[in-house]
């Protein structure tokens, strides 16, 4: 028996797919509907087992309201290349986080945001909240004990 593994930028293109098909908090099945193809072909397609053709990538592209140029990019949105492909140990660590649950979750949250000192408020939340933590301050801490920078 002929088992098919996955082609390196397949995977890569089909992982690119799946983040931002869940970041739009779409379904397999929807995105299925949407171009043409049986649910088990998109699960295909983002497990990078089948190649995907221009024109299909052009019409998951237009779903996904991206160019298809993003399913390309890697970090510092430089064209993909096969140097250093491992996707288990070079993973952007922002696609990496956005590939998570929580990842999502806040996205999608941080997103409905509408006003902008709102978003720049919550940034410099976290901010402070990781600088705490890398300095060891949070063991025992409260959201009262981290004092937000004004103005950053």
């Amino acid at each position: 028996m002929n088992v098919k593994t996955a082609n390196a930028i397949d995977s890569y293109v089909g992982a690119r797919i799946r983040m931002r098909r869940q970041l739009l908090g779409m379904s397999q099945e929807r995105l299925a509907e949407q171009i043409g193809v049986t649910f088990q072909q998109v699960q295909k397609y983002e497990k990078g087992i089948n190649r995907i053709g221009a024109s299909r990538l052009q019409r998951i592209a237009e779903v996904l309201h991206t160019s298809p140029s993003f399913f390309f990019e890697q970090e510092n949105s430089e064209p993909l290349t096969l140097q250093g492909l491992d996707l288990s140990a070079n993973m952007d660590p922002v696609a990496e986080f956005l590939r998570t649950k929580e990842g999502l979750v806040l996205n999608r949250a941080f997103l409905k945001i509408a006003d902008s000192n709102i978003r720049e408020t919550v940034i410099a939340l976290v901010k402070a909240m990781a600088q705490a933590e890398s300095r060891g301050l949070t063991s025992g801490a409260s959201a009262a004990d981290i004092i937000l920078p004004l103005g950053e």
